[in-house]
């Protein structure tokens, strides 16, 4: 039996075209790595800009070794300024007191003596350090004395009271004390009731 092509609809009629493939979606922003991909890098170190990263880490460490402070006395002035090398053994402290005659190089004295008189340092006669004696030993000295007061201070009377070993360092940084006795003896050269109070750290090595 013939059919004729009017029985069709006329879309019926009309050749088959291709089909069109889906329109490509474009990202602005690349592609992220997966969470494992990301943690496979983070745990075998790998970086994607090495050079970077090397050179980061070569200006890091130079910034932390210059801002490393030198062994030794600390800061705060004095004549500690390019000093020699010292390798340090220990460390004695002490307080002195000038309760009359208002003398601060009396009490930077005796705190000189209260560090060094309750100690003994058989180890630069006896040779427990290999070629090092009294000879080689260093000393570096810092003292807490009140402002109003450095000024008046005799350093070449404190040094002396060190029987052996060089001084390397003096320095004198603000610190003590500056108080009341409770009473002013004009026999005992007092001009007031001030009682002057100096701390030293004394640092010994070779």
């Amino acid at each position: 039996m013939m059919m004729s092509a009017a029985s069709f609809p006329s879309s019926r009629l009309l050749c088959p075209t291709k089909p069109t493939p889906p329109p490509l979606l474009l990202s602005s922003s690349p592609r992220r790595p997966s969470r494992s991909l990301q943690l496979h890098r983070i745990r075998s170190g790998w970086s994607e800009r090495p050079a970077a990263a090397g050179l980061a880490r070569a200006l890091g460490s130079s910034s932390m070794e210059a801002a490393q402070p030198q062994a030794g006395a600390g800061g705060g002035g004095g004549d500690g300024q390019g000093q020699e090398a010292m390798k340090l053994l220990f460390v004695e402290m002490g307080v002195g007191y000038d309760q009359h005659g208002q003398d601060i190089t009396a009490a930077a004295v005796r705190a000189c003596r209260d560090a060094i008189t309750s100690n003994s340092i058989p180890a630069f006669r006896r040779g427990s350090i290999p070629g090092v004696n009294t000879e080689q030993m260093k000393l570096q000295i810092k003292l807490g004395v009140p402002r109003p007061t450095q000024h008046l201070l005799d350093v070449e009377r404190v040094k002396a009271v060190f029987p052996y070993g060089k001084i390397i360092s003096f320095e004198v940084v603000d610190g003590g004390m500056i108080c009341s006795s409770g009473v002013c003896l004009e026999a005992m050269g007092d001009k007031n009731d001030d009682c002057y109070i100096v701390n030293a750290a004394v640092y010994i090595g070779y």
